[in-house]
């Protein structure tokens, strides 16, 4: 890996090569000060992409980057060999992390699976634009960070990929030796304005309401929103009272805690656009954490890691979907800016019913209309 890492920056578009010096140098200032990858990209008010793209190439600085070519399918699927790694899907609020083997990769078109036991992903690779190896110095007394990142069109990252101590390391640098591609040159565009959100009385409410009703997949809600033009919150706003209920943004650590303490199965989902990450299974360990910039509540499970910043919670939903298998229950939490944060299901299986103690678990959430209550 290393013979290849040392490919110049001939190959970088000239203006990236300009500005590839500056953006290492403030970037490694910003780590040497405690800041995680993705905020000092944000510090810099630059894309985490950009930010990778430009440690590619011969340079003196800590971390090195290497960019790699697709199919994007190819490349996860020959990491199974690899054994054991550690996926990472995020968004600006949340982080999931889940260590296992990368099994069952499939796709059709670009829309891909990976279904192993600890490993379990939906992937839109019509998302993914850029792919790089990366090597960055660990803490003291820790080997080398070894890493997969993926980002969209404009530097947002859409999955990362680890290193753990069970990897095959043979396997992993044969894997990053066949996908590499110093010439790649990737650019990254600024994102453009969101799609206009239609007036709630643009939308045919009661025909909504109908097709909610008529539901028998979980899946036939993303064509309903497409159907009616209504955005996701929006919908939930069209149904409140008969599928949906606010919840009071304590909700979601309380649905952690209360998890963990009774020993319900839970399935916890987190995307980033380019992937949804899926961690099904129970939840053990809950933290929470407040630091000067944020507050956090954290699940530390062998095997599972959830961060997720409990100040950027501006709502939470009940939402009720019927199926062909009973109505199957989520919380959904959303952040100031309107994006989904991360989604929380009773563990089940498509052919099974919902969980009654999922079911239960949700009906005792503190609701908006309630008095703020404790765990």
């Amino acid at each position: 890996m290393s013979a290849v890492l040392s490919s110049s920056l001939d190959c970088v578009p000239p203006a990236v090569s300009a500005l590839a010096p500056a953006i290492r140098e403030q970037f490694a200032q910003l780590r040497a000060q405690g800041l995680r990858a993705r905020d000092a990209a944000e510090r810099m008010q630059q894309p985490e992409g950009a930010v990778v793209a430009a440690h590619a190439g011969e340079h003196a600085y800590a971390l090195k980057a290497l960019a790699l070519r697709g199919p994007w399918l190819e490349l996860l699927q020959a990491l199974q060999a690899c054994g054991p790694l550690m996926a990472l899907t995020r968004n600006a609020s949340t982080v999931h992390e889940k260590t296992g083997v990368y099994q069952n990769v499939s796709a059709t078109g670009p829309v891909g699976l990976a279904l192993g036991p600890d490993i379990d992903l939906r992937l839109f690779f019509a998302q993914w634009h850029a792919g790089f190896a990366v090597t960055e110095p660990g803490r003291p007394g820790h080997s080398s960070a070894q890493s997969l990142q993926f980002f969209n069109a404009q530097g947002h990252a859409v999955h990362k990929i680890y290193v753990r101590e069970q990897t095959d390391l043979a396997v992993w640098n044969a894997v990053v030796a066949r996908f590499a591609e110093p010439s790649a040159g990737y650019v990254f565009q600024p994102a453009g304005p969101k799609p206009a959100v239609q007036a709630d009385g643009d939308i045919d409410a009661p025909g909504l309401r109908q097709a909610w009703s008529d539901m028998q997949d979980t899946h036939e809600f993303f064509g309903l929103l497409r159907q009616f033009g209504a955005e996701r919150q929006q919908s939930f706003r069209l149904v409140e009272g008969q599928f949906t209920q606010r919840l009071q943004a304590q909700a979601v650590p309380w649905l952690l805690e209360r998890a963990a303490r009774d020993g319900l199965p839970i399935m916890v989902f987190v995307g980033s656009g380019g992937c949804i990450q899926i961690h099904t299974g129970p939840v053990h360990t809950i933290r929470p954490m407040d630091t000067a910039e944020a507050r956090w509540i954290n699940v530390l499970d062998p095997g599972f890691n959830l961060h997720l910043r409990t100040d950027c919670i501006a709502a939470v939903w009940a939402v009720e979907k019927p199926t062909a298998d009973g109505v199957v229950t989520s919380v959904e939490a959303f952040d100031h800016d309107g994006e989904l944060m991360c989604m929380f299901f009773g563990e089940r299986k498509p052919g099974q019913a919902e969980l009654m103690g999922w079911r239960d678990l949700v009906a005792g959430l503190p609701r908006v209309d309630m008095p703020v209550l404790q765990p």
